[in-house]
């Protein structure tokens, strides 16, 4: 598997591991000192990574409401060590766009850094 490979699979379990609310998994793909900011409702979002995780652990997954699963990568890019992905999540009652940072540590890809905001349901149609 090339490392285009590698970081595609990564996005995949993240997107299962958010659609799922897979703590578990989401670990594995994340690194521990993961920095995750936003831009939800015109409000500014911080977490640590532990402190996300608390958030998905305690919420209903879409998967547990019955949504259909829609996420998909739009951009990968990779140069040597680093990785980036613009991934597409429509979820709940929102379509997030995801960026995520990648950065290759001890031969495996982890997710550095995801930054989101929700684009609406126009967003939807511009970001396929």
């Amino acid at each position: 598997m090339n490392d285009h490979e590698a970081v595609i699979a990564v996005v995949a379990e993240y997107c299962q591991g958010v659609f799922r609310g897979d703590i578990a998994l989401l670990r594995k793909v994340f690194h521990p000192k993961a920095a995750l900011f936003a831009e939800v409702r015109g409000q500014p979002y911080y977490r640590a990574l532990d402190d996300y995780l608390v958030v998905v652990a305690n919420r209903e997954s879409p998967h547990a409401r019955g949504e259909p699963f829609r996420m998909k990568p739009i951009t990968i890019e990779v140069t040597h060590e680093i990785a980036f992905a613009k991934v597409s999540c429509p979820m709940y009652d929102y379509h997030y766009v995801d960026y995520l940072s990648f950065v290759r540590l001890d031969g495996e890809w982890r997710i550095v850094n995801k930054l989101f905001t929700d684009v609406g349901i126009q967003g939807l149609v511009n970001n396929m």
